[in-house]
């Protein structure tokens, strides 16, 4: 092999070490992106609704924010202790396990405890999107959550919320959470449109 054919040879690998160089900053730099959240908000408002329609308070609680639950996880858990829980989802569409303590600090309870539960379906989260602070509630992510639950000897019903969560310390927690009704279905067909108006009706 001739001397510049050597060369040349050397001045082609070290340009394909250059490009390489560059082609693994790219890479970095993209993976230095923040990942989008929305997997992490879609699991975190699932994982909280069936731990409430179980009544597993020590899991919902957690992944309830601090302004919500009143102060911390123990509190919210002794607020919904089965002595004063409100009853599981009704006919009118409901969610379970929606009392918050009242000023005094003890938590309200429309009903007694009720001896039978409805039976809960599955959760589904979807239509994550961005939602701006309003009132006492900060910039997050709106999740419309839906499952079904039936009473012994009644026929399958449908409930769905739309919740808030924000970020706290790293974690995707629910601040706030409000009943879709089929009339705000009605007014906005787009789950997008109807997760924002829910959520920031009234403020």
């Amino acid at each position: 092999m001739s001397r510049r054919t050597i060369s040349a040879a050397a001045a082609l690998a070290a340009v394909l070490l250059v490009a390489g160089c560059a082609s693994d900053g790219k890479d970095d730099k993209t993976n230095d992106r923040p990942k989008d959240p929305k997997a992490a908000v879609l699991t975190a408002a699932r994982t909280y609704m069936e731990a409430a329609n179980a009544d597993d308070w020590k899991t919902a609680c957690g992944l309830t924010s601090e302004r919500r639950r009143y102060g911390t996880v123990e509190y919210c858990i002794a607020n919904h202790d089965d002595s004063s829980t409100e009853p599981s989802p009704s006919a009118s569409g409901s969610a379970s396990a929606s009392a918050e303590p009242s000023a005094s600090g003890a938590a309200s309870a429309s009903a007694s405890p009720r001896p039978e539960r409805a039976d809960m379906g599955p959760v589904e989260a979807s239509a994550a999107v961005e939602v701006a602070a309003v009132g006492k509630h900060p910039a997050g992510y709106g999740v419309l959550v839906t499952y079904t639950y039936t009473w012994p000897g009644k026929s399958p019903e449908t409930s769905r919320l739309a919740l808030r969560l924000v970020n706290e310390g790293g974690t995707w927690v629910v601040d706030q959470r409000e009943s879709v009704r089929p009339k705000d279905m009605a007014a906005e067909p787009d789950p997008l449109s109807l997760v924002r108006s829910v959520l920031t009706a009234g403020g």
